[in-house]
């Protein structure tokens, strides 16, 4: 899987896929909020993207505030978004479904 910043055209082709994700202004980083019932499903949320995470080796910025999970992504080795944010962004929303 590549770090390489992907172009704008196959950026636009995967965000055309993933329900819920904002690109932010200068198209370098994903965002998505999630709600749960509850911090106990918000915390076991976190915990299986973080297995994921260690697998892939990209690690997601996030914040829980009790039931809500704020998640941006982005490679900051590319200066932007890679094919690692792409595979993150469809386990997340395959996760939350």
């Amino acid at each position: 899987m590549s770090n390489k910043r992907l172009t704008e055209n196959v950026l636009g082709q995967n965000l055309a896929s993933l329900d819920g994700w904002q690109l932010n202004p200068d198209k370098t980083a994903i965002s998505r909020s999630f709600r749960f019932r509850d911090f106990n499903a918000a915390f076991g949320f976190m915990s299986q993207i973080a297995l994921m995470a260690e697998r892939l080796d990209h690690h997601p910025d996030w914040s829980n505030v009790y039931n809500r999970v704020d998640i941006t992504l982005t490679t900051h080795d590319a200066g932007g978004l890679s094919e690692k944010d792409m595979v993150m962004a469809r386990f997340i929303n395959d996760l939350a479904t």
